[in-house]
């Protein structure tokens, strides 16, 4: 355990390093909403896991509810960010399904993911029918989700990888709707077997998305 004199130092030094003292609150913070939701969310519990005084919080964020925002911007939106737009961005002289099922199987089947369920449809879920600001800060990630994957699909069927016959938007949307989906069931049933078993069929709906193979010397329609 730290001593009277080690807590005095390691205040100090936060003190002396605001960013710092702003990343170390706001991952608390993340941690805490993720386990209980926003509004159940304790300032004091988030205090004492940094050591930050109240007064540190609110010059930093100005409420809880700047807090919160901050939240979704800057730590759920880049979660999102790194685990879909990136790999796509990375993607694009490949095809893109190969590029949407390497995303869907990277995602995490740890049990305790499991149990929290997704971040973005956690928040979403409690708070866009209460806080017009929470709903329009989550709107933009599911947004820029979404035109991710739409823009990732239509380079597809310049490529002649993806079907024709495919609305790229109304596929990507699907998608969202699929990945989301599963990690609602397999959150509320506790069972990773349930999101395996969505990963699955989210790969098997994919690759049902990919143009037909040309037979040489068939014209195809």
């Amino acid at each position: 355990m730290l001593s009277r004199f080690g807590h005095r130092k390691r205040r100090r030094q936060r003190l002396r390093n605001p960013e710092r003292t702003r990343r170390v609150l706001l991952q608390a913070a993340f941690r805490e909403v993720y386990r209980t939701g926003f509004q159940s969310a304790g300032l004091d519990t988030i205090l004492a896991a940094t050591g930050v005084t109240k007064g540190a919080l609110y010059y930093h964020f100005g409420s809880k509810d700047g807090l919160g925002y901050a939240i979704v911007e800057e730590v759920v939106a880049n979660f999102h960010r790194d685990r879909w737009l990136v790999p796509l961005q990375r993607s694009d002289d490949k095809d893109p399904i190969d590029a949407l099922i390497r995303i869907v199987r990277a995602m995490s089947t740890r049990p305790r993911d499991i149990k929290g369920g997704c971040p973005l449809v956690n928040l979403a879920q409690e708070m866009s029918p209460l806080d017009e600001q929470f709903r329009r800060r989550l709107e933009r990630i599911f947004q820029a989700w979404q035109t991710a994957v739409a823009a990732a699909l239509r380079r597809g069927q310049s490529q002649g990888t993806v079907r024709r016959d495919l609305v790229p938007e109304e596929a990507a949307n699907f998608l969202i709707a699929m990945v989301e989906g599963y990690q609602v069931l397999a959150k509320n049933a506790q069972d990773v077997n349930v999101w395996k078993a969505g990963m699955r069929n989210i790969a098997g709906w994919l690759n049902s998305l990919r143009a037909p193979r040309r037979t040489p010397g068939v014209k195809v329609r």
